[in-house]
């Protein structure tokens, strides 16, 4: 039986995979792709290559949309064909007849997990390579000009937690070894009052030390009530910052091109910029990716128990169904992303309340189903 039902899931479940990703593909780069040969010459066999690099990530979205078309389509057919009566007949319950669909969705989450880890971020990272090469759109690998970076902290006041800027870095230009043109404003020591301003022609990081080497500055010390306290000029200095000049010049990363060990990574470092709508937009995301494989266990169990319904729907309707199903899903995620970023929820209840929402509603649908 187990063997029967496997067989029967295993088909919808590929058409699922090859309809959905198309869709999305289409929706997603198939269209701008288009418009690049059309206007901006692009080869046509890069666009190709593109598309290819782009369809991992696509396939992982349309796993868990498959593994609803396929419990809808499988169940759906069971009963249109009285298959279901004469399982239930032999005492076969409603819970033993949709485990090998909820097995088949544990395997397909695994997979999920290892497209999102070890094959999405390489394959969308070359993507955006390849694509921007060709338009000869290529952009260094640092920031070469204008480099500003805040620093944050959290401090309380009037018993009120408050992010204060505690330290501003800037520099004119990088040239990969030397920054020049600095300025920094530190504000570190004096519970947020400005307490120091530095200027200096060049600076360049002695990796030894671990310290950055100043030359020809000034420095401008100010007094806790504001008021000038002195000036220091000098040829050599060496000081102390958190961040080497690649970590300054880094560009903005996209956590959408990462695994979610690397997010969580990268979370770690934006933490120290202070950056509280940056941090939680990452947070956020990063509980997306890991919620997102475990979507094919919701609606494997959602699909399965609406399939195993008495009823006469076409595999037409399973599939509109679906669509629908889908819509109202993915709705539900970017309204509590939304909530997530504007602080209301946690970022953990942002990504997994779509999932925790949708096991009660399969739930009570297999539930519904056994009566």
């Amino acid at each position: 039986m187990d063997r029967y039902i496997v067989t029967q899931l295993l088909m919808p479940f590929l058409f699922g995979v090859g309809a959905f990703s198309s869709i999305v593909l289409a929706v997603g780069s198939l269209f701008d792709l288009v418009r690049q040969v059309a206007e901006a010459g692009l080869p046509i066999t890069i666009a190709l290559e593109v598309m290819a690099l782009k369809m991992p990530q696509y396939i992982v979205y349309a796993f868990p949309m498959s593994i609803l078309l396929s419990g809808m389509m499988t169940y759906g057919s069971f009963s249109a064909s009285s298959e279901i009566i004469a399982f239930r007949s032999c005492g076969i319950s409603v819970y033993r007849l949709i485990l090998p669909a909820v097995i088949l969705s544990f395997i397909v989450t695994g997979i999920t997990f290892f497209f999102n880890e070890l094959v999405v971020p390489t394959a969308s990272q070359r993507a955006t390579t390849t694509l921007t090469r060709a338009l000869k759109q290529e952009k260094p690998a640092f920031k070469k000009e204008n480099i500003i970076v805040p620093e944050y902290k959290e401090i309380v006041r009037d018993g009120n937690k408050e992010q204060v800027l505690v330290r501003l870095f800037y520099a004119e230009k990088f040239d990969g070894k030397t920054m020049t043109g600095l300025t920094i404003v530190d504000r570190s020591q004096q519970d947020g009052k400005l307490n120091q301003i530095l200027n200096a022609e060049s600076a360049v990081l002695d990796s030894e030390k671990n310290t950055w080497d100043f030359t020809n500055g000034t420095i401008y010390l100010v007094s806790p009530d504001a008021s000038y306290r002195n000036i220091i000029t000098f040829q050599h200095q060496q000081l102390q910052l958190p961040k080497s000049p690649f970590e300054l010049a880094a560009p903005d990363k996209n956590p959408d091109d990462m695994s979610a060990s690397e997010s969580m990574d990268y979370l770690e470092q934006i933490r120290l910029s202070g950056d509280n709508k940056k941090i939680l937009s990452v947070a956020v995301k990063i509980q997306n990716k890991l919620a997102l494989p475990f979507v094919c266990i919701v609606f494997s169990l959602i699909g399965s128990a609406m399939g195993i319904r008495p009823q006469r729907a076409g595999k037409a309707t399973s599939f509109g169904v679906s669509v629908l199903m889908i819509f109202g899903y993915y709705m539900i995620m970017f309204i509590c992303g939304a909530l997530g970023q504007a602080e209301i929820i946690s970022p953990f209840l942002a990504g997994w309340l779509p999932n925790f929402i949708g096991l009660a509603i399969g739930g009570w649908l297999v539930a519904q189903a056994a009566k």
